[in-house]
């Protein structure tokens, strides 16, 4: 798996990117992780209601092609795009999502904070049932693309703009308000190594960021 650092990028460029790469792709393309911290973004899963977005004010809200509801993307968030070929791996939507979460549970053990999944709401809660990480994929011809939106340290406001992943007055809370680090790229590189043991791949880091169009 090529495991790719983007930096800071709007959110369009970056969805259409995963959108031809899943479409170009064949049975010998190397599966990716692309890991990104979005510009200010609301983005409206396919079982997303409108009236889910409350006051969305400046921010912008683009309808896209993932499962879900609402959610926000902003700085301070590790956002992780597993671009993996499902069908060749061997691994169901379930397993990739209660991968995602576990290596998430495990990145935080880590830094010695506790969280967990909860049955039946996809992502990564505190004990306080705070919301620390979003899951919303889509898979197409047999491979997933979308991810994890994972708040490191960021301004949680734009959350109260909306019903976060449809649910009204849901908590949110970011691993800096739990006692972690606030360094993305930190938390990238404790992230992936269990990502990529929850998916049985081995990681291999390229810096050189793929060509968005």
């Amino acid at each position: 798996m090529l495991v790719h650092w983007l930096g800071r990028r709007p959110y369009l460029p970056v969805w259409r990117a995963m959108q031809r790469f899943t479409d170009a792709r064949d049975a010998g393309t190397t599966d990716e992780l692309w890991l990104v911290e979005h510009d200010p973004v609301f983005t409206l899963g396919q079982a997303g209601r409108p009236e889910h977005v409350l006051a969305p004010g400046d921010i912008p809200v683009v309808p896209v092609d993932r499962g879900g509801q609402v959610t926000y993307h902003g700085p301070g968030q590790l956002v992780a795009y597993p671009l993996i070929d499902l069908r060749r791996r061997g691994i169901g939507v379930k397993a990739l999502v209660e991968g995602i979460e576990q290596a998430v549970i495990d990145t935080c053990a880590g830094f010695d904070i506790a969280v967990f999944r909860k049955a039946g709401a996809p992502g990564v809660y505190t004990a306080e049932d705070a919301k620390i990480a979003a899951i919303g994929l889509r898979v197409r011809r047999g491979c997933s693309f979308h991810g994890l939106a994972f708040n490191v340290a960021m301004d949680l406001e734009p959350y109260s703009r909306i019903n976060p992943c449809g649910y009204a007055g849901q908590p949110v809370t970011t691993l800096l308000d739990c006692g972690g680090p606030s360094d993305l790229r930190l938390v990238a590189e404790r992230l992936v190594p269990h990502l990529a043991r929850q998916l049985g791949l081995a990681a291999e880091w390229h810096d050189d960021p793929p060509a968005l169009g």
